[in-house]
């Protein structure tokens, strides 16, 4: 399985879309901002993934897309997949040191690490680190409020 950047983008965009869920539907054109990816590439990635029933459009004012179904039922993998990335191996040519089918494993290997992570799992994550990280900033502060109380 081939990562590329449109399968990045592919799920970083997925992420935001899962993490705005709540909010209502989000436009390409908010993503491409908040993410610095440009709309246009953001667009076709998008044209994909609704194909793949990933993603519902909704038109009009208010209008933007959103998940066709809930987080904890979306793989990285399936996101990769709507974008053809399954389809490609890492190397698709063995040379004498190392062969085809050793390539071939660590495609699958990919494969079944991605779709054992959810957008969900993602979202619990990032969660998880900007939590920790707003309670390390909390105890430095703290900390040095002490120090220059103490000086």
């Amino acid at each position: 399985m081939k990562i590329s950047s449109k399968g990045r983008y592919a799920v970083s965009a997925m992420i935001d879309l899962a993490m705005h869920e709540k909010k209502g539907p989000l436009t390409i054109a908010d993503i491409s901002e908040k993410q610095n990816i440009s709309l246009s590439y953001l667009e076709q990635i998008f044209a994909e993934l609704r194909k793949a029933g990933l993603v519902r459009g909704t038109r009009g004012p208010g209008g933007g897309y959103r998940l066709a179904c809930s987080a904890d039922e979306i793989t990285v993998a399936k996101v990769m997949e709507a974008l053809g990335e399954r389809r490609q191996n890492v190397n698709l040519m063995g040379d004498r040191y190392v062969p085809f089918e050793m390539w071939k494993g660590l495609s699958q290997q990919i494969y079944d690490f991605l779709s054992n992570i959810t957008l969900q799992q993602c979202i619990d994550r990032v969660s998880q680190e900007q939590s920790t990280v707003s309670t390390t900033t909390e105890v430095f502060q703290k900390e040095a409020s002490g120090n220059q109380r103490a000086a």
